[in-house]
């Protein structure tokens, strides 16, 4: 045991240095991470200031609840401008006219074919024949462009028109 001790204070400064040096390096670290904690409890505060909550996680459950509502409406706009794109299709929207005279040797151009068509061209022609003594109209359905009933060559050319608007 003497031994020991004598070596111990044979040792002791260089002992005492190693523990110094140990020490000193330990609390550099200290306050390194002392210093990182710190600004990262500012950004913590910063970042929690105008969110009207005290923990990140009552942060977090309330963004997680607005993104769910935020995702729930828009899954019903889009389901909305799904029904507001199908009725659009179906809309007469493409129009074709034509006047003409119906009776060459009386009147004007006061006779007219109209033809009103949705996107997949069906719809109706409307015809108005217009002479002195009297007036007709006539409205023919239309699938796809064409009718079960005769068209006349001013019918189809209202409806080429309704078309070719369609496309412009």
């Amino acid at each position: 045991m003497t031994e020991l001790n004598q070596l111990v204070s044979e040792q002791l400064f260089v002992i005492l240095s190693v523990v110094t040096v140990l020490v000193l390096f330990l609390l550099l670290i200290v306050l390194i991470q002392s210093v990182k904690i710190s600004r990262m409890r500012k950004r913590y505060e910063r970042m929690m200031a105008g969110a009207g909550v005290e923990d990140l996680e009552s942060l977090l459950l309330n963004l997680k609840t607005q993104t769910d509502s935020v995702e729930d409406e828009q899954e019903k706009q889009r389901r909305s401008l799904m029904m507001i794109e199908q009725r659009q299709r179906m809309s007469k929207s493409k129009l074709g006219m034509k006047r003409y005279n119906a009776f060459s040797d009386q009147g004007s151009d006061l006779s007219f074919s109209v033809a009103l068509l949705d996107e997949l061209d069906n719809g109706i022609v409307i015809s108005g024949l217009h002479n002195r003594d009297s007036s007709y109209v006539y409205a023919k359905p239309l699938e796809q462009g064409s009718s079960k009933y005769a068209l006349s060559p001013e019918e189809k050319e209202a409806i080429e028109l309704a078309r070719l608007e369609g496309r412009t």
